[in-house]
């Protein structure tokens, strides 16, 4: 059984701890694979292999501007989560550690797969994970794996506000713009829809359905 559990809109920190919860509970066997997605109040997450250059602002300057900051544990650079943008994190066990770049292609794929629903053409980039229109980013991923069991994910922007760019150099690469899918598109497109999207991308790519429910928090 692949579990589900959306949490809506959610700040980052009560995310996070859940997130490490059940990934604890996972690695242990104790629980199945579960998947979150949620929607986060902004927040500017650093990877571990993060240049502190790619901060534009300070974390006191962000928290001025009610932006969240943390360093955590998944790969990749400086990161945005904000409202219209849909998160999802795969906490997922995998047999073995050379699963680990296959598993990130799919999730590639998946997000590639919800934007040509949207006619639009999307594709990922050998020397940056993600997924890219052009050379503008739609879609951040970045994972971090303990004890063969994945944690962190995927950021797709469906609506998000474009101006982030101002606290930080997206996933380290100042030389590629950003974009989301109501602004490929020309019109608003609301997190829900991005949401179904996504989440159906994910099942037909990783051929099961979800399992789902709603975080009790």
């Amino acid at each position: 059984m692949r579990r589900l559990v959306t949490l809506g809109r959610a700040p980052y920190r009560e995310t996070l701890a859940l997130m490490r919860e059940v990934h604890a509970r996972v690695a242990a066997g104790t629980d199945p694979d579960t998947w979150i997605v949620v929607e986060h109040d902004p927040v500017v997450t650093l990877g571990r292999n993060a240049k502190t250059s790619s901060l534009r602002l300070s974390p006191q300057q962000l928290a001025e501007r009610n932006v969240d900051f943390f360093a955590v544990e998944r790969g990749g650079d400086a990161t945005f989560h904000g409202p219209g943008q849909v998160v999802v994190y795969p906490i997922v066990r995998l047999a073995r550690f050379r699963e680990v770049v296959p598993f990130v292609s799919a999730l590639e794929r998946s997000a590639v797969a919800a934007l040509a629903s949207f006619g639009i053409a999307g594709h990922p980039r050998a020397e940056h994970r993600g997924v890219y229109v052009g050379d503008a980013a739609i879609c951040a991923v970045g994972l971090s794996v303990k004890a063969m069991t994945t944690l962190h994910g995927l950021a797709l922007n469906v609506s998000t506000q474009l101006d982030y760019d101002r606290l930080i150099d997206p996933c380290g690469t100042p030389q590629f713009g950003i974009t989301s899918i109501s602004h490929e598109l020309g019109r608003p497109v609301s997190w829900e829809q991005g949401c179904a999207t996504i989440l159906a991308a994910l099942e037909a790519e990783f051929s099961f359905e979800f399992a789902r429910e709603a975080a009790t928090r």
